[in-house]
């Protein structure tokens, strides 16, 4: 398993707990012993933010990866073929813009 695997894994481990957690709250109350444990679950879930953000080769922010959009327009070669939806094709098939 990989080491981004393991991260994610954790993670499941972690939010399992928290579930668990507000479970116990609920049936016995928020005493001293289901507040301790909610800051525990809390603890290990910035820890694993920690972890990931230190990992090498590690994508940040959860295992999301951003995607940038570039500023500069589109080629317009790249809609040639293409439809809008709904109405059909604006430049004919295969036609000049």
């Amino acid at each position: 398993m990989s080491l981004h695997d393991e991260l994610r894994a954790a993670r499941r481990c972690v939010e399992d707990l928290t579930r668990c957690v507000t479970r116990l709250e609920r049936e016995l109350g928020r005493g001293i012993e289901t507040r301790r444990l909610r800051s525990d679950a809390e603890h290990l879930r910035e820890s694993l933010d920690l972890l990931a953000d230190a990992a090498p080769g590690q994508v940040p922010d959860g295992g999301r990866e951003l995607i940038g959009v570039p500023e500069a327009p589109y080629d317009d070669r790249l809609w040639t073929d293409a439809d809008d939806e709904g109405v059909g094709a604006r430049r004919g098939p295969g036609g000049p813009p």
